[in-house]
């Protein structure tokens, strides 16, 4: 078999990861954000997403844009589960003006991912949040929560939503101007028919394609480059999901899913779109 170690290691500079898990967290980590930007640093990449499904990660990427003397920068977000009182456009309007660039739906507390019981780690009873009003439609809050992540010009992203959720929510997102992602349409809570991921695709949002799915197995490699080629380079991008402890870290997995993508035959070019330049659209830098 053909060794794409150096290929990957190439394609990889000056690359991003818009989704990796660091401590400080409530849930066990591999790595601090300082050890991430250093070893994706090392490894060329610009940029990184710091995830928390319980609090806003702004002040830790500036903290760590500061002190980390790092190539690499890292990006702040916020997911709307209970710890920032859920849906609430208050939370996402303050972390947005401190410079977050992502705004995921909730994940943990999500009433779709709550279905299927808690997640590890999971340490507290509570409902579980939806986007729906009684009638089937979108909450008004989640209105005001589309129409200001626009006015920052920041994505929002479906999080852990049920597909029928998350459908709505990309839809409606696009009608209003919002730059939108579909989060992990692989992974078992989330999954979302490919044919509706090519729909959402035409319809300018963003696909998530994330190597943790591929690793626990919810997708093999073929599948996921089957779809990729199905919805095109231009309209997803690859993330690791990467940083829960015991997992090897995430620019070690990145450097592994770029392998696997050039494995199953896709070009630098395609490689380049989904690691380089939609990550770049959806942190607004282009």
């Amino acid at each position: 078999m053909k060794n794409f170690d150096d290929k990957a290691s190439e394609l990889m500079k000056g690359g991003y990861d818009l989704h990796i898990h660091t401590l400080p967290s409530v849930f066990p980590r591999s790595l601090d954000c300082f050890q991430l930007v250093k070893e994706a640093s090392q490894a060329g990449m610009k940029g990184v997403v710091l995830k928390s499904h319980y609090e806003s990660t702004v002040a830790r990427a500036i903290l760590v844009n500061q002190y980390g003397h790092a190539e690499t920068k890292a990006y702040g977000a916020v997911a709307l589960n209970w710890p920032v009182g859920g849906l609430n456009v208050y939370a996402v309007e303050n972390a947005l003006r401190f410079g977050a660039k992502i705004i995921w739906m909730p994940t943990r507390d999500a009433a779709n991912s709550l279905t299927f019981g808690n997640m590890s780690g999971d340490f507290f009873d509570r409902p579980g949040i939806t986007v729906l009003d009684q009638k089937g439609h979108l909450k008004n809050c989640v209105y005001e929560i589309m129409d200001v992540v626009k006015r920052y010009d920041a994505t929002l992203a479906s999080g852990h939503l049920s597909p029928e959720e998350s459908v709505l929510l990309c839809k409606e997102g696009r009608r209003r101007g919002v730059r939108m992602v579909l989060t992990h349409p692989e992974f078992s809570r989330t999954i979302v028919p490919a044919g509706i991921q090519e729909e959402l695709a035409k319809e300018g949002v963003f696909i998530e394609k994330v190597w943790l799915n591929v690793v626990q197995k919810s997708v093999s490699i073929e599948q996921m480059v089957s779809t990729i080629r199905r919805i095109g380079s231009s309209s997803a991008f690859i993330t690791t999901d990467r940083g829960q402890k015991g997992s090897p870290h995430p620019t070690i997995e990145m450097h592994r899913f770029v392998c696997a993508l050039l494995e199953q035959g896709l070009k630098d070019s395609e490689i380049r779109d989904l690691i380089h330049n939609v990550p770049e659209v959806i942190l607004g830098l282009e």
